[in-house]
């Protein structure tokens, strides 16, 4: 949506990054465009598919209910071998939303510890990077980063499915 006045545009922000740093732009510098990806080992693991869990860390719910479209018709990814799973054991990646609670915290390292490695935990939305309009909350720091080891940070409040699609399909070189 963009305002006649300029008042509210578009922000064009990349896909995704590795490093919340290359999320962070002003109005006079643009988005650095990501086109990394993961390192040739970890993209080797998954070939043409992944498993994740998808962790709720005490979010407002707008996340989960776009990540749940993902497994609808129209934008079906498991057609590009992304499976959401209900077991942190059967899982490859975690993918956490919300700001880190600490009444969450527990249960999220729980999850996080169930999950066999190697895996990968991404970090989705505004509050799972940032803390968002949680972040002066009962939350742990700013984000997840301040409670597991993040590898990809997926922007947006929430972010749309296509986008946490293409971010996958991208990171991982995943072949489809």
């Amino acid at each position: 949506m963009v305002c006649e006045n300029r008042c509210i545009s578009e922000v064009p922000a990349p896909d995704y990054a590795l490093t919340r740093e290359d999320l962070v732009f002003d109005r006079d510098t643009d988005p650095s465009s990501v086109e990394r990806c993961f390192d040739k080992s970890i993209c080797k693991r998954f070939g043409r598919s992944v498993a994740i869990r998808e962790l709720d860390s005490g979010s407002c719910n707008a996340c989960e209910i776009e990540l749940n479209n993902m497994s609808n018709q129209f934008y079906d990814a498991g057609r590009f071998g992304i499976k959401v799973v209900a077991s942190p054991r059967h899982a490859d990646a975690l993918l956490v939303t919300g700001p880190m609670c600490v009444n969450m915290s527990e249960a999220c390292r729980r999850t996080f510890d169930a999950t066999p490695e190697p895996k990968l935990v991404i970090a989705s939305g505004s509050c799972a990077i940032s803390g968002g309009m949680f972040v002066k909350g009962d939350v742990i720091g700013e984000g997840v980063k301040d409670s597991m080891d993040v590898a990809m940070y997926i922007p947006g409040c929430p972010p749309e499915p296509d986008r946490v699609i293409r971010s996958l399909i991208k990171a991982l070189r995943m072949r489809h």
